[in-house]
């Protein structure tokens, strides 16, 4: 009984996992879960100007709690001729002067941060369209590898939707849970771990933005402009964005969906790809599958031992 209840309370914990593999979850409250350096440093500084601004918030309500009490008409029925007062009006200047330095420091470190491109190792081209996004894979050893990448489903009829979704589901071999609504492209943008990617973002046709809240990343795609930013995924699974410009009707079903796997993985993935885009998602998602079969074994495996 032991074993089998250990058994299924881990294939319920297994599930929600990989539900909220990519750091999204029903009814979330505030960001995505970072995984690169950049968004640990975003998510800081949320939290950083969050204090200070309910620090001021809370100041300017006791404040006016006690001139509601003190100063009421009631208890003052002379009317105070001040005209004004040297100190306060000091404090009142200095005093966001100051705040908004401490704000500056780290916002101005992290700007340069997010801006400043360090080495990379690899380049990839991201293209806005009407719409959905295009990849192109620019280093030499890739072979000019490229692709577009279209969301899954049709969000005008929820039981296509549905079905589509599905679809895909069964034929990767994972639930439901796996292809989010919304979400989910027919082909992935695959990534490495642990490696520095140089994004160069542009566009085919109006303004669009790529946006993926768990790097940390948000740049725009302008016609005609070749803008870059970079990142370091330190975490393997699937991240997703969506484009954040208002670029047309369709503007909310272009979304991103980033793949990142172990070196190995992606290094074979490349390899296949240039010759058959889809057998070398098909051996990559099997490899993922193989990988993750490992690891729910080895976590069963602990748990039966403590359970002992």
């Amino acid at each position: 009984m032991t074993m089998a209840g250990a058994a299924a309370t881990f294939a319920g914990v297994s599930t929600a996992a990989l539900a909220a593999e990519s750091g999204i979850k029903e009814w979330q409250l505030g960001f995505q879960a970072s995984v690169t350096d950049v968004m640990d440093d975003i998510t800081w500084f949320n939290g950083f100007t969050l204090v200070i601004i309910t620090v001021i918030t809370l100041f300017v309500l006791a404040l006016l709690i006690v001139c509601m009490t003190r100063f009421s008409a009631k208890k003052n029925p002379v009317p105070s001729r001040t005209s004004h007062n040297t100190m306060i009006e000091v404090v009142w200047t200095v005093a966001p002067i100051l705040i908004l330095v401490v704000i500056a420091i780290p916002s101005f470190r992290l700007l340069y941060k997010q801006l400043d491109i360090p080495e990379y190792e690899m380049t990839v081209k991201a293209i806005g369209y009407q719409w959905y996004w295009g990849y192109e894979y620019t280093d030499e050893n890739m072979g000019e590898l490229a692709f577009d990448s279209l969301m899954i489903g049709d969000p005008s009829d929820p039981a296509k939707d549905l079905a589509a979704r599905q679809e895909v589901a069964d034929a990767r071999g994972v639930s439901l849970n796996e292809v989010p609504r919304l979400l989910s492209v027919d082909y992935d943008l695959v990534i490495p771990v642990d490696t520095t990617v140089r994004m160069q973002v542009t566009s085919e046709d109006v303004i669009h933005s790529f946006a993926m809240p768990s790097f940390g990343v948000k740049v725009d795609a302008i016609p005609g402009r070749l803008n870059e930013t970079w990142f370091h995924a330190r975490e393997e699974g699937v991240y997703y964005g969506q484009c954040s410009e208002l670029c047309g009707k369709a503007h909310a079903f272009m979304p991103i969906a980033v793949r990142v796997v172990s070196k190995d993985q992606f290094q074979t993935w490349a390899t296949a790809a240039q010759d058959d885009l889809d057998t070398a998602n098909q051996q990559l998602l099997a490899s993922i599958a193989d990988t993750k079969k490992l690891a729910a074994a080895g976590k069963l495996e602990e748990i039966s031992v403590a359970a002992k």
